[in-house]
């Protein structure tokens, strides 16, 4: 495999990244709503001081959403990179990690 070039200035990427971020921290929220309301037939999710849930319904809601969250961050970010890479010809991170 051939080795990506640097960006130059990896700052550029910073505002795109944050937007990015944002977006998918968002879309993340809609897809975990609409999908603990088919899940469950209710339009909230326990929230970790809800006196009225147990245990297991609250840890199961936020285990359901940290993979959701996880899921389209990856998306959002993998798209989101490959895109500046598509129009500038090198990738938006100068390390392997990616994160900042």
């Amino acid at each position: 495999m051939a080795k990506k070039k640097k960006l130059k200035l990896p700052l550029a990427y910073k505002p795109v990244g944050f937007l990015l971020g944002w977006s998918s921290g968002w879309l993340a929220g809609q897809a975990f709503q609409k999908t603990w309301k088919v899940v469950r037939h209710e339009d909230d999710a326990p929230d970790a001081l809800d006196r009225d849930r147990g245990w297991g319904e609250i840890l199961i809601a936020a285990a359901v959403q940290g993979a959701i969250f996880a899921v389209v961050r990856s998306a959002v970010d993998r798209t989101g990179a490959k895109a500046i890479e598509r129009s500038t010809g090198v990738w938006p991170t100068d390390d392997k990690s990616g994160r900042d």
